[in-house]
């Protein structure tokens, strides 16, 4: 089992890591949830990620306190709008721009109701 969380794990870290440079695909969640696997599998690997410039903070203050920083969480609502924006400059079929808005404003409420972090 060891080993399925560590693949799962370096799995959700390759996927943060694409996120820090694809705009509309979120780092934070993946390197949660390769921290949550890192501590069933491998200590060493958890102690690097929490000690991570990139993603250490983030991953500190959400197990503290289940917060968000206030710059994550106006870059999480900008990409959330900016994909709307996109979707609608494309000529998206309105019901899927629908959902797709009905999706994103779950996902900002969720974001802009959390603690933000100092």
């Amino acid at each position: 089992m060891r080993i399925a969380w560590l693949t799962l794990g370096l799995a959700c870290l390759a996927l943060a890591g694409a996120g820090i440079a694809l705009p509309l695909l979120p780092a934070t969640p993946f390197a949660l949830l390769a921290a949550f696997c890192f501590a069933r599998s491998s200590p060493a690997l958890q102690a690097w990620l929490l000690e991570s410039p990139a993603f250490g903070k983030a991953i500190r203050d959400w197990r503290a306190q289940r917060a968000i920083s206030r710059r994550g969480k106006i870059a999480s609502v900008l990409a959330m709008a900016l994909s709307l924006v996109v979707s609608l400059a494309l000529a998206v079929d309105l019901a899927v721009v629908g959902a797709q808005a009905l999706a994103l404003s779950g996902a900002a409420a969720f974001v802009l109701t959390r603690n933000t972090a100092a």
